[in-house]
């Protein structure tokens, strides 16, 4: 491909065309690559030529264009959305920009290569809106920088370089005006016509007279999407009394009628993950990798309470109770291979990090005793009191026996692959570098035992589904390593994190507080808690039925209540996300190699400070 090749573009257009036609699911969609605007009419999908010098970011491009065509064919009813538009360019055009955000992010949160491409797309829409150049038209940007807005909330990637100053001159009067709405979107991911009414109330109160009329009021123009020949332009427009049932459900879906609607959304949204066979968790693959957002904590609004629908099915399982031990040896030695690269690295660190933490030990000397070294500084007594015996000293050093670190890691499906390789290595590292030094370490795990709520959400379906039940999905939390277990006896357990099946949603909130608790329990007089995640919490089965803010808010709740109240010393290392917005103490680290520089000068600061005094712990 690099030599621009005719044979080169052939092959590559041909991958291109039978991925595209995959990811619609539509054997007989026709793709075309032409000089002229990209687009989809029907059952034919045109994408743009190749340069004749190609160059990796345009190939991404075309690949995005691709992903970006084919996603919306599978995802988007064009019916429904020229129904649902509203009027005015202005509302229009952010109403689109919203509903090509949630197709989009449907394949970026499943699939990490279309999120990249579908990221180099978004640059290339950024350059060819001028975002990158100054503009006093805030207003002409809307629609580019609130579809960024909401790509970022639904699948965590920051704006394209490109648009950053134009999306963060206005993020702060957006957040401030329609950022509950926009975290609602969340929930309406797989949900067009939800997802529709939430736009349609953003662009109300954004954009005011343009969408301020009623839905009944609000005639959509036809467009080539559906040529103004849709049953439901031609028989009754949509708010009428004379339409049918499903029209006259319409015209209820703004104002009061908006909640009642999201209910029944969200039940059909419920039903349908009953329905649907081959859900994820139910065969051979689990499920797609669930999303993780990463929103800054001031802009989530305070929750006053957390509920569990149960805690029946919840479980607390030691590793070697997962697996038996000839698995755990072979999954012991694939992690042994993932780190073998990086023996030198583990070497120099372990004993860069225990030099920096022996050198912090308390030194002091003990004088006058019976035995020990001679204290040359005293022999004048032998002259001034000969009658007095020799003074003998010895050195006494004061090491971490009072110290234990906790490390909590999470085993969700968003760290499938090299994250949770990251995240073993690096709890096998602080472990055995920390035992050295001696300094106790208990190493936790957490995620679910199903995907979509199992055994829990089974319950509430029975219970005839009670509105707001909290978390809804069974809870495991897996003991690798107990604080007073040697290193050598444990090691093997960190293979489990290799196995497939075992990581699924995860609950962070909750998992925090269960690790802290273990830390209270314990004698010692420091203890720290250090926490290996990627992000925010996410549950599928929990967030459908809750707020689409609820378990993120919790975890906020709790790291709090811990860094303000709790004599436990909270940390946490980010594995390629940024977890600062989260914790006061964080570090991010996006492969193993940067373990040696952010790690070591993390920990070494860690125990250079003074131990906290202890506080009261009030409920």
């Amino acid at each position: 491909m690099a030599d621009g090749s005719n044979n080169s573009k052939e092959v590559f257009e041909q991958a291109l065309a039978a991925a595209t036609r995959a990811v619609a699911e539509d054997k007989a969609m026709e793709v075309k690559f032409t000089a002229d605007m990209p687009g989809m009419t029907g059952e034919e999908v045109r994408v743009p030529y190749l340069p004749h010098k190609v160059k990796a970011r345009d190939i991404a491009e075309v690949r995005g264009q691709a992903d970006s065509l084919a996603l919306k064919h599978r995802y988007h009813d064009a019916k429904l959305h020229s129904k649902l538009a509203p009027g005015g360019s202005l509302a229009r055009a952010v109403f689109d920009a919203v509903e090509d955000a949630r197709v989009e992010a449907i394949g970026a949160r499943q699939m990490p290569g279309m999120k990249a491409n579908l990221g180099a797309l978004a640059e290339k829409k950024a350059l060819e809106a001028g975002l990158g150049r100054p503009s006093s038209d805030e207003s002409g940007r809307l629609a580019h920088v609130l579809g960024l807005l909401v790509r970022e909330k639904l699948t965590g990637a920051p704006p394209p370089e490109s648009a950053v100053v134009a999306v963060e001159s206005q993020r702060k009067w957006l957040e401030e005006s329609v950022g509950h709405l926009l975290g609602q979107l969340e929930g309406k991911l797989g949900d067009q016509k939800g997802s529709a009414i939430l736009s349609r109330t953003i662009i109300a109160e954004l954009i005011g007279g343009e969408d301020g009329q009623s839905e009944s009021e609000d005639q959509p123009e036809p467009n080539a999407e559906d040529d103004g020949t849709s049953p439901e332009s031609q028989d009754g427009e949509p708010g009428t009394e004379e339409g049918d049932e499903s029209q006259g459900a319409e015209s209820s879906e703004d104002g009061e009628g908006e909640t009642a609607d999201d209910d029944a959304s969200s039940e059909a949204a419920l039903d349908e993950m009953d329905d649907t066979e081959g859900e994820a968790g139910e065969g051979k693959h689990e499920g797609s990798i669930p999303w993780r957002p990463n929103r800054p904590l001031d802009s989530l609004p305070d929750m006053p309470f957390y509920k569990v629908f149960t805690e029946e099915f919840d479980e607390v399982v030691k590793a070697e109770e997962l697996c038996d031990l000839d698995e755990l040896e072979r999954l012991r030695k694939y992690l042994d291979q993932q780190m073998a690269h990086l023996s030198g690295a583990v070497s120099k660190l372990a004993n860069r990090l225990q030099r920096r933490l022996l050198a912090q030990q308390r030194r002091h000397w003990q004088f006058d005793l019976e035995e020990g070294i001679l204290d040359a500084g005293r022999l004048a007594r032998v002259v001034s009191a000969p009658t007095k015996p020799l003074s003998y000293k010895l050195e006494s050093d004061t090491e971490f026996k009072d110290t234990v670190v906790t490390l909590l890691l999470d085993n969700s499906g968003s760290m499938r692959g090299r994250p949770i390789s990251i995240a073993a290595i690096s709890a096998d590292i602080l472990a055995r570098t920390l035992e050295r030094c001696g300094v106790k370490v208990e190493i936790l795990g957490f995620t679910t035992k199903a995907w979509k709520g199992g055994q829990s959400r089974e319950k509430w379906l029975q219970a005839d589904r009670p509105k707001a039940p909290g978390r809804l999905n069974d809870l495991r939390h897996i003991i690798y390593k107990t604080a007073d277990a040697p290193w050598r006896r444990s090691r093997r357990n960190l293979g489990l994190m290799m196995r497939e099946g075992l990581l699924k949603e995860n609950i962070d909130g909750e998992a925090l507080m269960w690790a802290h608790n273990r830390l209270m329990a314990r004698s010692e007089e420091r203890r720290i808690l250090m926490v290996i995640s990627d992000g925010a919490p996410v549950d599928d089965s929990t967030l459908s039925v809750n707020t689409g803010t609820y378990l993120e808010l919790h975890l906020r709740q709790v790291i709090k209540w811990i860094e303000d109240r709790s004599p436990v010393e909270l940390i946490a290392i980010g594995i390629g996300h940024d977890v600062t917005r989260y914790y006061k103490r964080a570090v991010t680290i996006l492969d193993a190699e940067q373990l040696g520089g952010a790690m070591t000068e993390q920990l070494a600061s860690l125990f250079e400070e003074t131990p906290p005094t202890p506080r009261r712990i009030r409920a």
